[in-house]
């Protein structure tokens, strides 16, 4: 055996011991949440509640290792952050939004997928909830694995569409709600990828594409925090604090707009000072943005928290009253404490032990990401949501994250594929001139506004010189879109998004019948 086999027993020692490591703690967990769950008084099968509290804490730990890449993924893919800094501060307000702003009470039957009256028996109802939940996990596992973001209430929406199918036959399922997740799966993406390609092309325009770019960054870049404090605020009041701070929305918008008024006075004077130390380059002005994208992780998280922790605890609380005291037929579920500390922890694990892997895939597999792009993804994340939540529109927060990636990738490429035709003819135009006369042109040409630059190319054209042919522009095309925007990411994560519900389902279905057949 030579040293390179050393080596590599090494490392594969080191790893079997992170990972044995992580299973451990995850044990402890398991076993800490299951024994306090078995102390519940006044429970009439504390088995079931036991297996319950298992899986539910088991369902937020995948919800902690998928879901919340979302949110911190730009950040950490544009070096805003470091992925362990990440990791701490997702963790924290993803438990702070879950204890503090989870709310009371949750819907027993998600999304209202199914008829109620399929679940009037008690008995059905929890071999319904407890089969939901588990396959929602186990979905959410497996895409965890091959690193596919999804959407976690699809999965349990999935999850209690296959069980109840199971329990109630095909007649139980309301088609109307399921229509609606389906156009969420178009809605979603296409929304936060346009609103992402928006913000970046403001900034492209008032920012990066002027001579003075640090005066332009002084005046523009207050406003945009400003209207990020507005976003931000108006979002976690309306989807975060909603339960503990309820306010119409009249009330949400004007102290919205109070706190960005307070952001935009704050953060001038910073920025004044800023720009005056740093180049008049696009990378320096990038940096700019540093500070917006922590806040943007931070609140983000703090409202996934608040929001997607019932994906966990909803079917468990529902659970835990059937065994306590009954549950009347179209109720809410109350939320004991430590059931929502359940969720809490298990979210901030599962994200801590297993997050790593789709944090980097948000961040880094998909299309370069840096700050002013990671900005622009997190606006289209809180943005997308208030105009859906207005319109009345189905959205799912993973899908609109994802779809402003690949927005802000997409018009990367757009814009260096017209860089490079643009430069193509200016070369064309100029052969057989001097090398020097040419590099002075494309010097001028680069240094040009937008507006200049158009004036340049159609006096070039109108001296017809030929453009790329079709064949020169397919390659062109083609070389582009492998170098900016990964298509095995863009093929994985829409098949993903695509099957989430029908494998849950399937999942549920599966699942249901076993419990049956082991005769709970």
């Amino acid at each position: 055996m030579d040293i390179k086999d050393y080596k590599r027993l090494d490392r594969a020692s080191r790893s079997i011991q992170k990972d044995s490591l992580k299973i451990g703690i995850v044990m402890i967990f398991v076993i800490a949440t299951a024994l306090y769950a078995f102390s519940v008084p006044n429970i009439s099968n504390p088995a079931m509640l036991v297996f319950a509290t298992i899986v539910g804490g088991y369902m937020a730990m995948n919800i902690g290792a998928n879901d919340v890449a979302n949110n911190v993924g730009p950040a950490v893919g544009s070096k805003a952050i470091t992925l362990f800094g990440a990791i701490i501060i997702a963790a924290i307000c993803e438990a702070m939004g879950a204890i503090i702003a989870g709310g009371d009470v949750v819907d027993t039957v998600k999304s209202g997928i199914i008829s109620q009256s399929a679940i009037a028996d008690p008995q059905v109802f929890l071999l319904l909830m407890f089969a939901a939940l588990l396959s929602a996990a186990l979905w959410l596992n497996l895409a965890t694995f091959v690193g596919a973001p999804v959407s976690t209430t699809h999965s349990l929406v999935g999850g209690i569409l296959g069980a109840g199918i199971a329990a109630g036959g095909v007649g139980v399922v309301k088609w109307g709600v399921l229509q609606n997740i389906v156009l969420s799966w178009v809605i979603s993406p296409v929304m936060g990828g346009l609103i992402a390609v928006v913000f970046l092309m403001f900034i492209k325009k008032t920012i990066l594409y002027k001579k003075d770019k640090r005066e332009a960054a002084r005046k523009i870049v207050p406003i945009l925090i400003a209207v990020m404090s507005f976003s931000f605020s108006l979002y976690l009041i309306t989807k975060g604090l909603k339960k503990i701070l309820p306010m119409s929305m009249e009330v949400a918008v004007g102290v919205s707009v109070g706190i960005a008024l307070v952001a935009f006075l704050l953060i001038r004077p910073w920025v004044r000072n800023k720009v005056k130390e740093i180049d008049n380059t696009k990378e320096a002005v990038n940096d700019l943005f540093t500070i917006p994208l922590v806040f943007a992780a931070a609140l983000l998280s703090f409202a996934h928290g608040a929001n997607d922790v019932a994906n966990a605890i909803g079917p468990l609380a529902a659970i835990n009253q059937v065994l306590s005291e009954g549950l009347e037929l179209g109720s809410k579920a109350s939320v004991p404490l430590w059931i929502m500390v359940v969720g809490a922890l298990g979210i901030s694990l599962g994200l801590a032990l297993y997050g790593p892997k789709l944090i980097k895939t948000v961040g880094n597999e998909i299309t370069d990401l840096d700050k002013k792009r990671a900005f622009c993804v997190a606006m289209s994340a809180a943005i997308t949501v208030l105009i859906a939540s207005q319109l009345g529109l189905p959205v799912s927060s993973t899908h609109i994250a994802i779809g402003g990636i690949f927005g802000v990738g997409f018009l990367r490429e757009y814009l260096q594929k017209k860089q490079f035709q643009a430069q193509e003819l200016i070369l064309q135009a100029h052969a057989g001139k001097d090398e020097k006369e040419v590099e002075e042109f494309l010097e001028k040409y680069n240094r040009a506004s937008m507006k200049r630059k158009g004036l340049i190319l159609e006096a070039l054209k109108r001296r017809e010189i030929r453009i790329l042919d079709k064949k020169e522009t397919k390659k062109l095309k083609k070389a582009y879109k492998n170098e900016l925007v990964k298509r095995s990411a863009l093929t994985k994560i829409v098949a993903s998004w695509l099957i989430t519900v029908p494998v849950s389902a399937l999942l549920g279905g599966g699942v249901y019948y076993l419990l049956l057949a082991f005769g709970l």
